[in-house]
């Protein structure tokens, strides 16, 4: 598939899907009659809207984070699902709930932050000394180190009674998003804008340290930034709509295998089938037992699995040869 169709098929498919999501849910919503009747208007805006942009934004900025972890590493196996990341941000949202539970919702996103970029910094330290020629390794270390932060924080909140909190953070779902409740992932989609402007430059840190600075790229300073960038988009994610598993492993291995590794080129279609997936993932939700909804999280989570171990088995299975 050529990057032109691949872009216009991105397009075609998020109208199509979005289109999908503002008609479905309990309360019947006629398009012709949404200008004339203020109830279906009200509906409309309040909640069929802005929960489908949530969806867009959050699929969106997980896809582009999980290629941007995927080049600072040098592995296609790992995203902030599953490297620590994620886990470390609930933890630290837990924190901050103990502590200070009025705190308003952006401290508590600055707070869960730094917690994902401390979380994020401890595997990176793991993986460092990781031998390079067993790239298997280097997945499985972050599924252990994300057992133990996530044995850790379930913890502390069967401790404090703080499971149900923990339950709603570790269940990406959309049904509580109304208008007033979502904004913050537009931040999202800007640090996804961040990252397409520096493509070029995660496009050579993903070449290694000493090519990076042969081709006197400032190394610290772009990994710094791709650093801050995965650890702000998952805490934002954590925090609004809770933990969804896989899409940055998925999209970026399933665009890589279609369209190539110019990032540059292929990071508009990265996020774009991210932000798909995760409305697509929503609107089965919503459809599969209506109407009652499973979170979108555990209707990615079951197929991001299976595909997270097909790349990984099929891996080793080529090592072997």
């Amino acid at each position: 598939m050529g990057l032109s169709r691949a872009r216009l098929a991105t397009v075609l498919g998020l109208l199509l899907l979005s289109g999908v999501s503002l008609l479905t849910g309990v309360a019947h919503l006629d398009p012709r009659q949404i200008f004339a009747d203020p109830e279906a208007l009200q509906l409309l805006m309040l909640s069929r809207l802005p929960r489908t942009l949530a969806c867009l934004l959050t699929g969106a900025g997980l896809a582009v984070a999980g290629v941007i972890m995927q080049l600072m590493v040098r592995n296609r196996f790992v995203e902030p699902g599953t490297t620590g990341t994620a886990e470390a941000a609930m933890l630290g949202l837990l924190a901050v709930t103990l502590v200070a539970p009025g705190m308003a919702i952006f401290g508590k996103m600055m707070v869960s932050a730094v917690a994902a970029l401390i979380g994020m910094g401890g595997f990176l330290l793991l993986t460092r000394n990781l031998p390079p020629e067993q790239p298997v390794l280097i997945p499985l270390v972050g599924l252990i180190y994300s057992g133990i932060i996530g044995a850790g924080t379930t913890f502390v909140a069967w401790q404090t009674d703080l499971m149900q909190y923990l339950g709603v953070w570790m269940n990406g779902e959309f049904s509580g998003v109304l208008a007033g409740r979502y904004e913050l992932l537009w931040l999202a989609g800007v640090l996804a804008g961040v990252a397409w402007i520096a493509a070029d430059q995660f496009s050579i840190v993903g070449l290694g340290r000493s090519a990076s600075l042969n081709l006197g790229l400032n190394y610290n300073q772009v990994m710094a930034l791709g650093v801050a960038t995965v650890a702000m988009v998952t805490a934002m994610v954590v925090v609004t709509v809770g933990l969804l598993p896989f899409i940055g492993l998925v999209v970026p291995n399933i665009v890589s295998r279609l369209l190539g590794d110019n990032l540059r080129q292929t990071l508009p279609v990265v996020a774009g089938m991210g932000a798909g997936l995760v409305l697509l993932s929503d609107v089965i939700g919503r459809l599969v037992r209506y109407p009652y909804e499973i979170p979108a999280g555990t209707v990615f989570g079951v197929v991001g699995a299976i595909v997270f171990l097909w790349l990984l088995l099929g891996r080793r299975a080529s090592l072997a040869r």
